[in-house]
């Protein structure tokens, strides 16, 4: 009998791991799917990974693509960590006895696009992949280095394009999986592609692009879409320049090169992120390639990947996220509803009227967070319903306990109202999701396993079917339009007829788009 640890992929052959005491989970860690985006491949579109002899070992991960270190962040802080250029890695989690081939489930983790990796306990695969799918976690390329656009990074593309090589990691790596993941018991026609925050509005993303189109066939989006608009630096070239000019603050910008810019040391490259504000609008960018044109117009049309989608967001998704202007007039909040709505401003004012009574501030963050986050979603989902294809939207607002979600070592933080006083908030979706509670020391409750049961199950079973629904799990009705039906994942997972309906119905009339 062959060694269900030894896989041979077309560049060559992999040693893995059992994931699981039972021996049922095969886990191949730090794969490569791209060469190393190094040297004179930095600031490119990935290459194919070069091929290699004999056995490579896959029982180790690789490091975090370059960023920040993150100390006291929340839920988010990731501490210290291995950070490397070299880091096109994907990790594969398969189950060893298969009748036919799984369906696939390839995850984008989130960050802003400037920090993240794939392989820390939280989202460790081995859960999902006991329900019957081979799940994929993996690293791409952050900040500049992934999201960088310069007119001398244009001028020497073909496509005279520049910027969203994080996007072009996430194709090149479906790329792989297609051509390699029937070796690991995968169906290279089953490929769901999912996501949290910058993962999902990666999704979003290359829903949009001419460049991933037949790679995938069903996508899930966590808490951040693509669609609003692109802002006045849409193709992302004059932060771009901020940033080197912060480099080179001593001279003259306009004739560097594009090896110029590949000669910048990476901490110097960080340094000019914070100096010139670069992250300060969406890393992703219009670059007339990978992004022809912007996701909104995309989707208008009606041009996007029309596979079935599984959209939501939870309920607090702002806390401390987003900063609260707590210096913000009742006259401040005034202008700014009248300036964002119009003549809906009253109405609009009148729904956030118990957040208002807080402060101002905390009412203009909620309505911009909602306008973001929940709006987002349901905006995303109406235009998937619009090309009649299979669309199920939830809103958790199940409140978890606040850990660490990166350091499963030291996930304790100690909050003045206790460990559940941070509401829904952004990412807290995520442990459930990979039923990951139990390597994370944190006091869960039957209930926390029992929606982590229920939404491991949803995922997965959307990912074999295109359909969340399974016998054992309440059901969760199509979206649709008029009622826009909406899986409350709470104490009671049931079905509602929209959340938040007053607010995200004035949002809709505002500023939704009616498609050409």
């Amino acid at each position: 009998m062959a060694n269900p640890l030894q896989v041979r992929t077309l560049f060559g052959e992999l040693q893995g791991d059992w994931a699981d005491t039972k021996q049922h989970i095969r886990v191949f860690k730090g794969v490569p799917y791209a060469r190393p985006p190094v040297g004179e491949l930095r600031f490119k579109p990935p290459q194919a990974p070069h091929n290699w002899q004999g056995m490579r070992d896959a029982t180790r991960f690789s490091a975090a693509c370059w960023q920040q270190y993150s100390r006291n962040a929340f839920v988010w802080s990731r501490g210290e960590f291995p950070r490397s250029e070299d880091c096109l890695y994907l990790n594969i989690w398969a189950p060893s006895d298969h009748a036919k081939p799984l369906p696939v489930m390839v995850w984008f983790h989130g960050g802003a696009h400037t920090g993240g990796f794939g392989h820390v306990d939280l989202f460790n695969g081995t859960r999902l992949a006991e329900q019957g799918v081979v799940l994929i976690t993996l690293n791409y390329r952050l900040g500049p280095w992934g999201f960088l656009a310069h007119p001398a990074l244009s001028a020497e593309s073909s496509h005279n394009s520049s910027g969203n090589y994080g996007l072009l990691d996430k194709i090149a790596a479906l790329n792989w999986i297609r051509d390699n993941i029937s070796a690991f018991g995968g169906d290279a026609d089953n490929v769901t592609i999912f996501g949290q925050s910058a993962g999902s509005s990666s999704v979003c993303a290359l829903m949009a692009s001419p460049l991933s189109q037949g790679l995938f066939h069903k996508a899930i989006g966590q808490s951040a879409a693509c669609l609003n608009p692109p802002g006045r630096d849409a193709n992302g070239e004059r932060r771009g320049r901020a940033l080197v000019d912060a480099v080179f603050a001593e001279q003259a910008t306009d004739t560097l090169s594009a090896e110029d810019l590949r000669k910048i040391d990476n901490q110097t490259l960080l340094d000019a992120v914070d100096a010139s504000g670069w992250a300060s609008q969406s890393r992703i960018v219009i670059d007339g390639w990978v992004l022809p044109e912007s996701p909104a117009q995309t989707f208008s049309a009606g041009r996007q990947a029309n596979v079935p989608v599984l959209l939501g967001s939870t309920a607090n998704e702002g806390h401390l996220l987003f900063p609260v202007n707590e210096q913000l007039s009742r006259a401040d909040f005034d202008a700014y509803v009248s300036n964002t709505f119009g003549e809906l401003g009253n109405q609009v004012t009148a729904a956030y009227a118990d957040e208002l009574a807080i402060s101002p501030g905390l009412a203009q963050r909620e309505i911009a967070t909602d306008l973001f986050m929940a709006y987002g979603m349901r905006d995303w989902a109406g235009y998937m319903r619009r090309q009649n294809v299979s669309t199920y939207l939830y809103m958790m607002e199940h409140v978890p306990p606040a850990f660490q979600i990166y350091l499963a070592d030291e996930p304790a933080l100690d909050l003045p109202d206790g460990p559940r006083s941070a509401g829904a908030y952004h990412s807290g979706d995520l442990v459930y999701v990979f039923n990951n509670l139990d390597r994370f020391a944190v006091d869960w409750t039957a209930e926390d396993r029992k929606i982590a049961g229920a939404m491991t199950g949803y995922w997965t079973e959307f990912a074999k079917t295109g359909n969340p629904n399974r016998a054992d799990l309440p059901t969760w009705p199509l979206y649709d339009l008029q009622q826009h039906q909406t899986l409350r994942i709470g104490t009671q997972m049931e079905p509602i007829l929209g959340a938040r309906r007053q607010k995200l119905d004035l949002m809709q009339r505002r500023f939704a788009t009616k498609p050409e």
